[in-house]
Protein backbone atom coordinates (compact mmCIF):
# COMPACT_ATOMS: atom_id res chain seq x y z
CA UNK A 1 0.00 0.00 0.00
CA UNK A 2 1.07 3.14 -0.95
CA UNK A 3 -0.18 6.51 0.21
CA UNK A 4 -0.99 9.45 -2.28
CA UNK A 5 -0.08 12.88 -2.22
CA UNK A 6 -1.59 15.62 -4.50
CA UNK A 7 0.55 18.81 -4.72
CA UNK A 8 -1.03 20.07 -8.03
CA UNK A 9 -2.67 23.51 -8.26
CA UNK A 10 -5.76 21.83 -8.38
CA UNK A 11 -7.98 20.26 -7.44
CA UNK A 12 -5.98 20.32 -3.81
CA UNK A 13 -6.59 18.33 -0.67
CA UNK A 14 -10.18 18.39 1.16
CA UNK A 15 -9.98 18.19 4.87
CA UNK A 16 -11.16 15.26 6.82
CA UNK A 17 -14.69 16.72 8.10
CA UNK A 18 -15.60 18.30 4.91
CA UNK A 19 -14.84 14.79 3.69
CA UNK A 20 -17.13 13.45 6.34
CA UNK A 21 -19.28 15.92 5.71
CA UNK A 22 -20.07 14.70 1.84
CA UNK A 23 -20.66 11.54 2.84
CA UNK A 24 -23.66 11.76 4.69
CA UNK A 25 -26.99 10.72 2.60
CA UNK A 26 -27.63 13.53 0.00
CA UNK A 27 -30.41 16.02 1.37
CA UNK A 28 -32.88 17.59 -1.20
CA UNK A 29 -31.97 20.97 -2.63
CA UNK A 30 -36.19 22.40 -2.19
CA UNK A 31 -36.16 21.53 1.20
CA UNK A 32 -35.90 23.49 4.19
CA UNK A 33 -32.63 22.00 5.59
CA UNK A 34 -30.53 22.99 1.93
CA UNK A 35 -31.95 26.77 2.46
CA UNK A 36 -30.46 26.79 5.85
CA UNK A 37 -27.07 25.53 4.87
CA UNK A 38 -27.31 27.53 1.48
CA UNK A 39 -27.90 30.92 3.86
CA UNK A 40 -24.74 29.86 6.05
CA UNK A 41 -22.99 29.50 2.83
CA UNK A 42 -23.82 32.89 1.27
CA UNK A 43 -22.63 34.58 4.85
CA UNK A 44 -19.30 32.81 5.02
CA UNK A 45 -18.93 33.35 1.45
CA UNK A 46 -18.43 37.38 1.60
CA UNK A 47 -16.93 36.54 4.52
CA UNK A 48 -13.90 35.04 2.07
CA UNK A 49 -14.63 37.51 -0.61
CA UNK A 50 -14.32 40.62 2.01
CA UNK A 51 -17.65 42.08 0.18
CA UNK A 52 -21.19 42.93 1.01
CA UNK A 53 -22.51 41.63 -2.18
CA UNK A 54 -23.96 38.24 -3.11
CA UNK A 55 -21.78 35.43 -4.21
CA UNK A 56 -23.19 33.70 -7.10
CA UNK A 57 -22.48 29.83 -7.29
CA UNK A 58 -22.64 27.73 -10.19
CA UNK A 59 -22.15 24.16 -10.45
CA UNK A 60 -19.21 23.95 -12.74
CA UNK A 61 -15.84 24.39 -13.07
CA UNK A 62 -14.16 27.92 -12.82
CA UNK A 63 -14.48 28.26 -16.17
CA UNK A 64 -17.92 28.81 -16.55
CA UNK A 65 -18.09 31.98 -14.38
CA UNK A 66 -15.28 33.01 -16.45
CA UNK A 67 -17.50 32.32 -18.90
CA UNK A 68 -20.67 34.30 -17.31
CA UNK A 69 -18.29 37.32 -16.53
CA UNK A 70 -18.09 37.77 -20.58
CA UNK A 71 -22.03 36.89 -21.23
CA UNK A 72 -23.41 38.70 -18.49
CA UNK A 73 -21.32 41.92 -18.20
CA UNK A 74 -20.79 42.94 -22.22
CA UNK A 75 -22.61 42.97 -25.34
CA UNK A 76 -21.63 41.70 -28.77
CA UNK A 77 -18.79 44.26 -30.55
CA UNK A 78 -17.98 45.47 -27.39
CA UNK A 79 -13.87 46.82 -26.55
CA UNK A 80 -12.36 44.88 -23.66
CA UNK A 81 -8.78 43.85 -23.17
CA UNK A 82 -7.14 40.74 -21.29
CA UNK A 83 -3.79 39.74 -20.53
CA UNK A 84 -2.29 37.17 -21.88
CA UNK A 85 0.47 36.20 -19.41
CA UNK A 86 -0.20 32.05 -19.45
CA UNK A 87 -2.93 29.44 -20.10
CA UNK A 88 -5.50 31.18 -18.22
CA UNK A 89 -4.71 35.08 -19.57
CA UNK A 90 -5.32 32.91 -22.98
CA UNK A 91 -8.67 31.87 -22.30
CA UNK A 92 -10.29 35.36 -20.84
CA UNK A 93 -8.83 36.04 -24.24
CA UNK A 94 -10.53 32.75 -25.98
CA UNK A 95 -13.99 33.22 -23.84
CA UNK A 96 -14.20 36.97 -25.58
CA UNK A 97 -13.86 36.23 -28.94
CA UNK A 98 -16.05 33.48 -28.81
CA UNK A 99 -19.00 35.61 -28.25
CA UNK A 100 -17.85 38.35 -30.47
CA UNK A 101 -16.22 41.02 -28.40
CA UNK A 102 -13.94 43.17 -29.75
CA UNK A 103 -11.01 42.15 -27.64
CA UNK A 104 -7.27 43.05 -27.29
CA UNK A 105 -4.53 41.75 -25.55
CA UNK A 106 -1.25 42.61 -23.49
CA UNK A 107 0.65 39.86 -24.09
CA UNK A 108 3.49 39.82 -21.26
CA UNK A 109 6.36 37.00 -20.83
CA UNK A 110 5.19 34.06 -19.19
CA UNK A 111 6.96 33.80 -15.88
CA UNK A 112 6.26 38.02 -15.33
CA UNK A 113 3.70 40.24 -14.19
CA UNK A 114 1.50 43.04 -15.91
CA UNK A 115 2.80 46.09 -14.97
CA UNK A 116 0.32 49.08 -14.40
CA UNK A 117 2.07 51.42 -16.80
CA UNK A 118 1.10 48.66 -19.13
CA UNK A 119 -2.53 49.00 -18.36
CA UNK A 120 -2.72 52.64 -18.00
CA UNK A 121 -1.44 52.72 -21.72
CA UNK A 122 -3.65 50.41 -23.49
CA UNK A 123 -7.02 52.16 -21.62
CA UNK A 124 -5.53 55.42 -22.72
CA UNK A 125 -4.95 54.25 -26.48
CA UNK A 126 -8.83 52.35 -26.60
CA UNK A 127 -11.53 54.63 -24.28
CA UNK A 128 -13.87 52.38 -25.68
CA UNK A 129 -12.58 49.25 -23.71
CA UNK A 130 -15.27 48.25 -20.79
CA UNK A 131 -13.76 45.30 -19.38
CA UNK A 132 -9.88 44.50 -18.34
CA UNK A 133 -9.87 40.79 -17.33
CA UNK A 134 -6.96 39.93 -15.53
CA UNK A 135 -5.53 37.19 -13.02
CA UNK A 136 -4.78 37.27 -9.63
CA UNK A 137 -1.92 34.42 -9.36
CA UNK A 138 -1.63 33.03 -13.26
CA UNK A 139 -1.58 29.28 -11.90
CA UNK A 140 0.48 28.01 -15.23
CA UNK A 141 3.24 30.13 -14.73
CA UNK A 142 2.96 31.01 -10.83
CA UNK A 143 3.00 34.38 -11.10
CA UNK A 144 1.16 37.06 -8.99
CA UNK A 145 -0.59 40.23 -10.58
CA UNK A 146 -0.40 43.79 -8.80
CA UNK A 147 -4.09 43.65 -8.56
CA UNK A 148 -4.50 46.50 -5.89
CA UNK A 149 -2.83 48.94 -8.28
CA UNK A 150 -4.60 48.21 -11.18
CA UNK A 151 -8.18 48.06 -9.56
CA UNK A 152 -7.14 51.61 -8.54
CA UNK A 153 -6.51 52.49 -12.22
CA UNK A 154 -9.63 51.01 -13.56
CA UNK A 155 -12.65 51.98 -10.62
CA UNK A 156 -11.16 55.64 -11.42
CA UNK A 157 -12.99 54.67 -15.01
CA UNK A 158 -16.96 55.34 -15.31
CA UNK A 159 -17.33 53.05 -18.09
CA UNK A 160 -14.38 50.81 -17.15
CA UNK A 161 -14.44 47.43 -14.98
CA UNK A 162 -12.33 44.87 -13.49
CA UNK A 163 -12.72 41.04 -13.67
CA UNK A 164 -10.41 39.16 -11.43
CA UNK A 165 -9.64 35.17 -11.84
CA UNK A 166 -8.91 34.31 -8.38
CA UNK A 167 -9.13 30.91 -8.67
CA UNK A 168 -5.77 29.90 -7.53
CA UNK A 169 -5.19 33.50 -5.09
CA UNK A 170 -8.56 34.12 -3.08
CA UNK A 171 -7.87 31.79 0.28
CA UNK A 172 -4.63 32.31 -0.11
CA UNK A 173 -3.66 36.09 -0.43
CA UNK A 174 -6.09 39.21 1.01
CA UNK A 175 -7.79 40.55 -2.14
CA UNK A 176 -10.64 42.45 -0.25
CA UNK A 177 -12.86 43.14 -2.99
CA UNK A 178 -14.59 46.18 -1.48
CA UNK A 179 -11.85 47.79 -0.24
CA UNK A 180 -10.10 47.78 -3.07
CA UNK A 181 -12.96 48.03 -5.48
CA UNK A 182 -12.23 45.10 -7.40
CA UNK A 183 -15.99 44.92 -9.79
CA UNK A 184 -15.83 41.04 -10.08
CA UNK A 185 -13.92 38.12 -8.52
CA UNK A 186 -14.20 34.98 -9.38
CA UNK A 187 -13.12 31.80 -7.87
CA UNK A 188 -13.41 27.91 -7.85
CA UNK A 189 -13.93 24.75 -5.39
CA UNK A 190 -10.93 23.35 -6.13
CA UNK A 191 -8.01 25.18 -5.20
CA UNK A 192 -7.67 27.35 -1.65
CA UNK A 193 -11.45 26.36 -0.91
CA UNK A 194 -10.10 22.67 -0.37
CA UNK A 195 -12.99 20.75 -2.19
CA UNK A 196 -13.37 18.85 -4.84
CA UNK A 197 -13.85 20.17 -8.71
CA UNK A 198 -17.46 21.29 -9.79
CA UNK A 199 -18.07 24.69 -7.92
CA UNK A 200 -17.73 28.26 -9.28
CA UNK A 201 -18.28 31.50 -7.92
CA UNK A 202 -18.54 35.04 -8.83
CA UNK A 203 -19.29 38.39 -7.01
CA UNK A 204 -20.05 42.07 -8.59
CA UNK A 205 -20.45 45.18 -6.81
CA UNK A 206 -22.66 47.61 -8.14
CA UNK A 207 -20.64 49.01 -10.67
CA UNK A 208 -20.33 45.79 -12.38
CA UNK A 209 -24.50 44.70 -11.94
CA UNK A 210 -24.94 47.97 -13.88
CA UNK A 211 -22.92 46.66 -16.80
CA UNK A 212 -25.13 43.38 -16.13
CA UNK A 213 -27.86 45.53 -16.84
CA UNK A 214 -27.14 46.55 -19.91
CA UNK A 215 -25.50 43.04 -21.65
CA UNK A 216 -27.59 41.97 -24.45
CA UNK A 217 -25.06 38.24 -24.86
CA UNK A 218 -26.87 35.52 -25.03
CA UNK A 219 -27.11 33.45 -21.87
CA UNK A 220 -29.19 30.53 -20.07
CA UNK A 221 -27.21 28.62 -17.42
CA UNK A 222 -24.88 31.48 -16.63
CA UNK A 223 -27.17 33.87 -16.09
CA UNK A 224 -26.18 36.08 -13.28
CA UNK A 225 -29.73 38.13 -12.61
CA UNK A 226 -31.22 34.88 -12.31
CA UNK A 227 -28.98 33.21 -10.63
CA UNK A 228 -28.61 36.52 -7.59
CA UNK A 229 -32.83 36.59 -7.40
CA UNK A 230 -33.05 32.59 -6.58
CA UNK A 231 -29.95 33.20 -3.73
CA UNK A 232 -32.14 35.75 -2.53
CA UNK A 233 -34.47 33.63 -1.56
CA UNK A 234 -31.87 30.86 -0.18
CA UNK A 235 -32.40 28.72 -3.38
CA UNK A 236 -30.51 27.81 -6.57
CA UNK A 237 -31.65 28.17 -10.12
CA UNK A 238 -30.57 24.56 -11.24
CA UNK A 239 -30.30 21.71 -10.02
CA UNK A 240 -26.98 22.58 -7.45
CA UNK A 241 -24.31 19.94 -6.39
CA UNK A 242 -25.73 19.27 -3.50
CA UNK A 243 -22.83 17.48 -1.39
CA UNK A 244 -20.46 20.00 -2.61
CA UNK A 245 -22.45 22.91 -1.04
CA UNK A 246 -22.48 21.08 2.19
CA UNK A 247 -19.19 20.67 1.83
CA UNK A 248 -18.41 24.11 0.75
CA UNK A 249 -20.66 24.83 4.45
CA UNK A 250 -17.87 22.89 6.19
CA UNK A 251 -14.55 24.54 4.90
CA UNK A 252 -15.84 27.89 4.76
CA UNK A 253 -16.65 27.47 8.96
CA UNK A 254 -12.64 25.95 8.98
CA UNK A 255 -11.51 29.02 7.07
CA UNK A 256 -13.32 31.46 9.30
CA UNK A 257 -12.15 29.16 12.49
CA UNK A 258 -8.70 29.96 11.13
CA UNK A 259 -9.05 33.50 10.60
CA UNK A 260 -8.15 35.18 6.93
CA UNK A 261 -4.98 36.60 8.63
CA UNK A 262 -3.67 33.29 9.80
CA UNK A 263 -4.54 31.86 6.25
CA UNK A 264 -2.78 34.36 4.47
CA UNK A 265 0.06 33.87 6.80
CA UNK A 266 -0.17 30.30 6.66
CA UNK A 267 0.37 30.32 2.68
CA UNK A 268 2.92 32.58 2.85
CA UNK A 269 5.42 30.69 5.08
CA UNK A 270 4.35 27.78 3.29
CA UNK A 271 5.26 29.12 -0.15
CA UNK A 272 8.61 30.75 1.27
CA UNK A 273 9.60 27.51 2.77
CA UNK A 274 9.36 25.59 -1.06
CA UNK A 275 11.36 28.50 -2.54
CA UNK A 276 14.34 28.64 0.07
CA UNK A 277 14.07 24.64 -0.15
CA UNK A 278 14.60 24.06 -4.09
CA UNK A 279 17.06 27.33 -4.22
CA UNK A 280 19.36 25.32 -1.57
CA UNK A 281 19.19 22.35 -3.90
CA UNK A 282 20.29 24.83 -6.55
CA UNK A 283 17.50 25.40 -9.12
CA UNK A 284 16.31 28.11 -10.17
CA UNK A 285 12.33 29.70 -10.06
CA UNK A 286 10.59 30.33 -12.66
CA UNK A 287 9.16 33.44 -11.59
CA UNK A 288 11.66 35.51 -9.47
CA UNK A 289 10.14 39.39 -9.59
CA UNK A 290 6.45 38.64 -7.58
CA UNK A 291 5.53 34.83 -7.08
CA UNK A 292 1.91 33.62 -6.05
CA UNK A 293 2.01 32.24 -2.46
CA UNK A 294 -0.71 28.99 -4.28
CA UNK A 295 2.61 27.42 -6.00
CA UNK A 296 6.31 27.31 -6.75
CA UNK A 297 6.99 26.86 -10.54
CA UNK A 298 10.91 25.89 -10.71
CA UNK A 299 13.08 25.50 -13.64
CA UNK A 300 14.37 21.77 -13.83
CA UNK A 301 18.32 20.97 -13.83
CA UNK A 302 20.00 21.78 -17.07
CA UNK A 303 19.70 18.32 -18.93
CA UNK A 304 16.68 17.05 -17.08
CA UNK A 305 12.79 16.80 -18.96
CA UNK A 306 10.78 18.46 -15.98
CA UNK A 307 8.47 15.60 -16.97
CA UNK A 308 10.93 12.94 -15.79
CA UNK A 309 10.51 14.30 -12.64
CA UNK A 310 7.38 14.67 -12.74
CA UNK A 311 6.64 11.20 -13.54
CA UNK A 312 8.90 9.74 -11.36
CA UNK A 313 7.64 11.25 -8.04
CA UNK A 314 4.19 10.86 -9.01
CA UNK A 315 4.97 6.46 -9.62
CA UNK A 316 7.83 5.85 -6.87
CA UNK A 317 6.50 7.82 -4.01
CA UNK A 318 2.71 8.35 -4.94
CA UNK A 319 3.16 12.49 -5.13
CA UNK A 320 1.20 14.83 -7.66
CA UNK A 321 2.84 17.78 -8.57
CA UNK A 322 2.54 19.83 -12.12
CA UNK A 323 4.02 20.44 -14.72
CA UNK A 324 4.35 22.96 -17.32
CA UNK A 325 2.00 23.53 -20.09
CA UNK A 326 2.64 24.84 -23.38
CA UNK A 327 5.96 26.46 -24.24
CA UNK A 328 7.38 25.42 -20.88
CA UNK A 329 6.60 21.87 -21.02
CA UNK A 330 9.11 19.56 -20.05
CA UNK A 331 11.40 22.92 -18.75
CA UNK A 332 9.70 23.38 -15.42
CA UNK A 333 7.54 21.63 -12.70
CA UNK A 334 4.86 23.57 -10.25
CA UNK A 335 4.70 22.37 -6.47
CA UNK A 336 1.47 23.80 -5.25
CA UNK A 337 0.62 24.97 -1.43
CA UNK A 338 -3.02 26.42 -1.43
CA UNK A 339 -5.67 25.07 0.65
CA UNK A 340 -5.05 22.15 2.91
CA UNK A 341 -1.77 22.39 3.53
CA UNK A 342 0.73 22.34 6.45
CA UNK A 343 4.16 22.44 7.27
CA UNK A 344 5.45 18.48 6.99
CA UNK A 345 3.61 18.81 4.00
CA UNK A 346 6.34 20.52 2.68
CA UNK A 347 8.96 18.90 4.34
CA UNK A 348 7.20 15.17 2.62
CA UNK A 349 7.47 17.06 -0.58
CA UNK A 350 10.76 18.32 -0.53
CA UNK A 351 12.04 14.92 1.03
CA UNK A 352 11.02 13.42 -2.23
CA UNK A 353 11.99 15.87 -4.51
CA UNK A 354 15.63 15.10 -3.40
CA UNK A 355 15.12 10.96 -3.95
CA UNK A 356 13.91 11.87 -7.51
CA UNK A 357 16.73 14.45 -8.64
CA UNK A 358 19.14 12.29 -6.85
CA UNK A 359 17.81 9.38 -9.02
CA UNK A 360 18.02 11.38 -12.47
CA UNK A 361 21.75 12.16 -11.77
CA UNK A 362 21.50 15.50 -10.45
CA UNK A 363 24.17 16.63 -8.22
CA UNK A 364 23.39 18.42 -4.99
CA UNK A 365 24.39 18.14 -1.49
CA UNK A 366 22.05 15.55 0.08
CA UNK A 367 19.76 17.14 2.42
CA UNK A 368 20.51 20.43 1.70
CA UNK A 369 16.50 21.40 0.77
CA UNK A 370 14.92 19.94 3.82
CA UNK A 371 17.26 21.37 5.65
CA UNK A 372 16.43 25.09 3.77
CA UNK A 373 12.75 24.13 4.48
CA UNK A 374 12.85 23.02 8.06
CA UNK A 375 14.68 26.56 8.85
CA UNK A 376 12.65 28.61 6.95
CA UNK A 377 9.31 26.93 8.89
CA UNK A 378 11.00 26.08 12.26
CA UNK A 379 13.97 28.59 12.36
CA UNK A 380 17.49 28.06 13.01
Amino acid sequence: MRKKYLFAPGPTPVPERALADMALPIIHHRAPEYSAVLQEVRDNLKYLFQTKNEVLIFTSSGTGAMEGCVSNLLSAGDHALAIRGGKFGERWYDICKAYSINVSAIDVEWGHAVTVSQIKDALEKDPEIKAVYIQASETSTGAFYPVKEIAEIVSARENTILIVDAITALGVVDIPQDEWRIDVVVTGSQKALMLPPGLAFASLNDKAWSFVEQSSLPKYYFNFKKEKKSLEKNQNVYTPNVQLIIGLREVLREIKEEGLEHVFKRHASLANATRKAVQALGLKLYVVDKPSDALTAVYAPYGIDAGKITKLIREKYGITIAGGQDAVKGKIFRIAHLGYFGCFDIITVISALEAVLKELGYKFEQGAGLKAAQEALFGK
